[in-house]
């Protein structure tokens, strides 16, 4: 089994455990975006800025490794044409029982990231894209791919860990007991540890890769802000670890 169907099967799991990223936006919530009252996340605990978007009305809206039905009824609300691609079935199925449920049509795709996406080239105008590609082990040619299927003066919004959570083992952030690049494809321990505490096969990924490999791609950033996580000591002493990021295609 890939790491990629390893990661795609401990997120259904996940889900059906009310893992908080699965857990569907209510009939209220749909209904308060309609009505202009709405926010999402990229990141754990800071909401995106409504300026972020412009004008979603009318516009062609990628969801790249956000299925779970918190984000996309949110944009379906908001009269966007949706599109959501993740590789959890689970994630999937909830995104399509949500829109059944509130009457709306979108399109979904189950589909690994790490693979070229099945878009044409400049079929969309905005990407939304929280934090997700921890599962993955490289980046970059995700950003490239976002490129091409990005409309010239096309939104691309997308949330990133940091990687300073990896430093710590799971639970305990009062230790540092890992160094970085954080990659369990690398080291078998590394690979044990993450089997035992059922996270997944995840990675740390730098500045470099993330925020560079958007401007190697061809995005010119536009605006950027940090996040924390939900809870823990980190969070407690104000250390951020997550980012978000605005660029745009020229």
């Amino acid at each position: 089994m890939s790491y990629q169907d390893k990661n795609a099967e401990t997120i259904d799991r996940w889900v059906a455990e009310g893992w908080e990223w699965g857990i569907p936006v209510s009939h209220e919530e749909y209904l308060s975006a309609k009505e202009g009252k709405w926010q999402v996340l990229l990141t754990p605990t800071k909401p995106v800025p409504h300026e972020w978007f412009g004008d979603i009305k009318g516009k062609k809206l990628l969801g790249l490794a956000s299925g779970g039905g918190q984000q996309i009824p949110i944009f379906s609300a908001l009269g966007a044409k949706c599109t959501v691609l993740d590789y959890s079935k689970a994630q999937i199925d909830s995104e399509i029982a949500v829109a059944k449920r509130e009457g709306y049509t979108a399109e979904f795709v189950r589909a690994d990231m790490t693979k070229p996406l099945p878009f044409d080239d400049g079929q969309f105008d905005i990407i939304f894209h929280p934090v997700s590609n921890c599962y993955i082990e490289e980046v970059e040619p995700v950003f490239r791919e976002c490129y091409r299927v990005l409309k010239k003066g096309g939104i691309f919004l997308a949330g990133l860990d940091n990687g300073f959570n990896y430093v710590f083992d799971d639970g305990d952030e009062s230790t540092v007991k890992n160094s970085l690049p954080f990659n369990p494809l690398k080291d078998p321990d590394l690979m044990r540890r993450l089997v035992e505490w059922d996270d997944g096969v995840q990675f740390s990924h730098t500045i470099e890769e993330q925020i560079g490999g958007q401007l190697k791609a061809g995005f010119v950033l536009t605006d950027i802000y940090e996040d924390y996580n939900a809870e823990g000591l980190l969070s407690e002493k104000h250390i951020p670890t997550f980012i978000a990021t605005r660029a745009i295609k020229k």
